[in-house]
């Protein structure tokens, strides 16, 4: 069985996560979006919450379980769970030059490979943090994140 990781904070998880994790279901047998938890950053949901939306959304793709990631290397997590590979989206070069380092050391301290899978360009300009933004400043962000995100944001006008 091929496994992979996507791993990431979704806070919130949004259509560009998504398309990214839908892409990889076709391509492996089964996909483990592992739920992070950095300290150092300031989350909008709890853990249990960005599962919970994670796992409402993802509920229509076959061989993709949500699972918090614990504490530890990404490259420990993927050795325990038996994933032969990381899978990682990619907006932009900028994204590019930020996951390379990463990939190699993952690649040297575990064997995993990495994934980087290009962002569909109607998706290229998203992240959680402009979300986030864009919502408490009463933006509609309805376009951008799925039913279970946007009842738990209040998602600014949502279109009819």
């Amino acid at each position: 069985m091929r496994r992979a990781v996507c791993p990431g904070s979704f806070d919130p998880i949004h259509h560009g996560h998504l398309e990214v994790i839908a892409r990889a279901a076709n391509i492996f047998d089964e996909v483990v979006v592992a739920v992070s938890t950095n300290p150092a950053k300031k989350y909008r949901f709890t853990l249990e919450e960005r599962l919970d939306m994670a796992r409402e959304t993802l509920g229509y793709l076959s061989g993709i379980i949500v699972e918090p990631m614990g504490e530890g290397l990404l490259a420990e997590y993927c050795h325990r769970r038996g994933a032969s590979a990381i899978v990682k989206g990619l907006r932009s070069s900028s994204d590019f030059d930020y996951e390379l380092p990463m990939a190699t050391m993952n690649r040297q301290l575990s064997g995993v490979e990495t994934v980087f899978l290009a962002a569909e360009g109607r998706f290229t300009h998203i992240s959680s943090s402009l979300i986030k933004e864009v919502d408490s400043l009463g933006g509609d962000i309805s376009d951008f994140v799925p039913r279970a995100v946007l009842k738990r944001l209040g998602g600014g006008a949502p279109k009819a």
